[in-house]
């Protein structure tokens, strides 16, 4: 077995692909079926702010810290807190940081993995036109034929296969060989292929419409619950805490620009979301309930729904979950990365070794939430499925507590010349403020946003009837109803604060 910090486990080549790697990160799910609906019920344009101020306050001092701590070490977020332990003499118990990041990124691919196969298997089901002149019942019956009936769950599971085995088999490559050049590839062609379809929807769609729920100034509808839904959307949606910020730093080039990086990241984030969203609400707003307008049911069942009904709908439905399966795919490279580089520093074993078995673990385990979902769909603990307990326990536990600790142990264990060190070159007033941002400020904000997030997320169970003993009321107290992590038409305020996902591609629905 190699010797600790002895085991390169690869880097990129060119100092643009670290930009292009977090882009493909950052970008998922929620950017598609949950940050327009926010913005529309949240005052437009003015939640596009608040949500770019707390990207900028809250995320952005968390995503640089997790990358200096990859790229100072040189290793994935074990071995480099295993570095920085060992450099700051402190307690041996903060290693519990990198082997929680590396639980959380496996327990998020292998239900994220399970929503790719769905966007898989509808690029098929478009291009074949199963959505054609179809009504809401038969596109409805396309989703539950795949996805709840029990008699197809083998087709399900090789979708699934598909799906994980085209993510493995560019892992495989290596670092420059497969992630960087897929990087490179997919991310830009991605974000092509989204403008290409942002001005067919606005040429053909109700634009108009689109923009003035997403975009015009509503200071009306502002309000505290607005900050609330910011602040869980801008932490949950750019990949912290599964240790993917840290390994890709890890790969970065010496001369690469970490912090310009980041900020551009949160940018193209920002921007992706809204364009997305315009691009789904002006197509979709005039065929459907607004309450229909987010979510897993937004996704599969309202917009090839509404696509169906515009020109060369077939390839145009096709192409919309291509762009859809694309931002999966590059997440879910991500999120196997740091899995994967782990395995490697820990046996020493060679990369195709290491990605064969660490997919096939994942595989496994991402049957418990496909399963979760037809032949398990009655096994329920406390009201909730599998899926269910394994989206909160890492959105809701898991990834809060890496956050937290990360804040923690930078802004208390640390010293400061050893925090400038990793921060690199950078004006004192910036070091000054994310010191004191990671010592005081961030975990604070992020204990909040889990502790708040596991309790609307049990209290949203109890609408179900259950009677497990957190639905029990307290005599004299009235029982609000609480939040729920899995997006369905109806909910109200629980689906504001509880985030759609709690990594750029997971997504919920049940």
């Amino acid at each position: 077995m190699p010797t600790p910090y002895q085991t390169p486990i690869g880097s990129f080549t060119r100092k643009s692909t670290f930009f292009w790697a977090a882009v493909g990160a950052t970008v998922g799910l929620a950017n598609l079926w949950q940050f327009p609906y926010l913005a529309s019920i949240h005052g437009g344009g003015l939640f596009v702010l608040l949500y770019l101020s707390c990207l900028l306050l809250v995320t952005l001092p968390l995503m640089v810290t997790e990358a200096v701590v990859g790229r100072y070490a040189r290793h994935g977020i074990v071995l480099a807190m295993d570095d920085l332990i060992r450099r700051a003499k402190c307690s041996r118990a903060w290693m519990a940081v990198g082997r929680f990041s590396i639980l959380g990124a496996f327990l998020v691919l292998s239900f994220t993995a399970v929503f790719g196969a769905i966007a898989l298997a509808y690029v098929f089901f478009g291009a074949k036109g199963q959505f054609s002149a179809a009504g809401q019942a038969k596109v409805t019956g396309v989703l539950a034929g795949l996805v709840s009936d029990p008699r197809e769950v083998r087709e399900f599971m090789g979708w699934h296969a598909f799906f994980l085995a085209m993510v493995l088999w560019v892992s495989g490559q290596g670092v420059a060989g497969g992630l960087e050049r897929a990087f490179r590839i997919v991310v830009p062609g991605t974000l092509v292929l989204l403008l290409t379809l942002f001005g067919f929807a606005a040429w053909y769609g109700g634009i108009d419409g689109a923009v003035g729920q997403i975009l015009q100034m509503r200071p009306r509808e502002l309000s505290w619950a607005s900050l609330s839904a910011a602040l869980f959307h801008a932490f949950y949606t750019l990949g912290l805490g599964v240790g993917v910020w840290a390994i890709l730093g890890s790969y970065t080039t010496s001369d690469t620009q970490l912090k310009r990086s980041v900020l551009a990241v949160v940018l193209i984030d920002t921007l992706v979301a809204i364009l997305a969203g315009l691009m789904i609400f002006s197509v979709t707003m005039e065929a459907n309930t607004f309450e229909s307008l987010r979510g897993f049911g937004l996704l599969f069942v309202s917009l090839p729904l509404a696509l169906a009904e515009f020109p060369a709908s077939q390839f145009v439905i096709a192409i919309v979950f291509a762009i859809v399966v694309m931002i999966v795919w590059a997440t879910s490279l991500a999120l196997l990365e740091p899995i994967v580089g782990w395995f490697r520093e820990w046996t020493g074993a060679p990369r195709g070794l290491s990605v064969f078995l660490v997919g096939f673990v994942v595989w496994l385990a991402g049957l418990a939430s496909l399963f979760s979902f037809n032949v398990w769909a009655e096994f329920r603990v406390g009201g909730a499925t599998g899926f269910r307990w394994l989206e909160l326990v890492t959105g809701g536990l898991m990834i809060p507590l890496v956050a937290t600790l990360l804040a923690l142990f930078t802004g208390w264990c640390l010293t400061r010349n050893l925090s400038k060190t990793m921060v690199g070159g950078a004006p004192g007033l910036f070091i000054a403020i994310w010191f004191w941002v990671m010592r005081l400020v961030l975990p604070l904000v992020v204990a909040y946003i889990g502790i708040h997030y596991t309790a609307a997320s049990l209290v949203g169970l109890c609408k179900n009837g259950n009677d497990v003993f957190w639905c029990q009321p307290t005599a004299g107290a009235d029982v609000r109803e609480g939040g729920r992590a899995t997006p369905k038409a109806g909910d109200n305020e629980p689906e504001e604060l509880v985030p759609a996902d709690p990594l750029p591609a997971s997504g919920h629905g049940e």
